[in-house]
């Protein structure tokens, strides 16, 4: 079994769990600082994660708020507390250093030793991956990627394919070359959509969702036991290896949905 040549990853809820400690507080932060009484509890913040990117969870919200603006003027509100929300969101994660999820850094770690190419396939915005990812490798982090493809890259966000599309074009690669690693149902469509092989590490958000055509699932990278399907010898327990995804996309065609 060979490696691919590129492991993609998504980043919010798969490199760490951002989303309820550091996006959904900053999201709170920026509706304070505008003086609305809007809050986001982390069960509607849970609900409001099906809409994909920051600015378009904040309209969906709007639409069901009676104190909401007119419809012409709520585009000019989301941008502002979209901006506003990736400032906060970015002094969170300096100050509060939310750790990588276990068993990620690892993976790229073998991936960089391996001459595997690692590429970020997230629709968030370029500044919150630069803020993540900074505060654990450093000022030159995009060093360690072949590719960065954001929100701001892409015309369209997951579960849109664009993202994984643009990917691989900057690689140079074919789709069955690369694996991507995600933790939603929308990020699991757009990879498959661009027949991309995914793997899925289960986060807080998305504990028990359905999903449709990864070649595994699983609890995380940290752990080679409670897999499906199971890794051989998944006894001996240790990190999830190259030699782990290997053997997932060498057996795919009997457990995913590719043709």
């Amino acid at each position: 079994m060979s490696d691919p040549k590129a492991l993609l990853w998504d980043v919010d809820g798969t490199i760490a769990e951002t989303e309820r400690d550091g996006h959904r507080v900053a999201f709170n932060l920026a509706f304070e600082a505008c003086g609305l009484p809007w809050r986001w509890d982390e069960a509607h913040y849970g609900k409001l994660l099906r809409i994909t990117g920051g600015r378009e969870r904040i309209l969906h919200d709007m639409r069901d708020r009676s104190d909401a603006p007119l419809a012409v003027e709520r585009d000019r509100l989301a941008a502002t507390l979209h901006a506003k929300k990736n400032a906060y969101y970015a002094e969170l994660i300096a100050n509060t250093k939310i750790p990588l999820r276990p068993g990620v850094a690892e993976l790229m770690e073998e991936c960089l030793r391996r001459g595997v190419r690692l590429g970020i396939a997230t629709t968030t915005s370029r500044s919150n991956v630069d803020a993540l990812l900074r505060v654990h490798f450093g000022a030159d982090w995009r060093k360690r990627f072949a590719v960065v493809v954001c929100g701001e890259d892409v015309a369209r966000k997951k579960p849109d394919p664009e993202v994984y599309r643009r990917a691989l074009d900057a690689l140079g690669i074919g789709a069955l070359e690369a694996v991507a690693i995600e933790d939603s149902p929308g990020g699991v469509a757009a990879a498959r959509a661009a027949d991309v092989p995914v793997i899925v590490t289960r986060s807080a958000y998305f504990p028990n969702d359905t999903v449709e055509g990864a070649i595994a699932i699983g609890p995380g990278l940290h752990t080679r036991r409670g897999w499906v399907p199971a890794l051989p010898a998944a006894e001996s327990d240790g990190t999830v290896t190259l030699q782990d995804v290997a053997y997932w996309v060498g057996r795919m065609e009997l457990v995913s949905q590719f043709s």
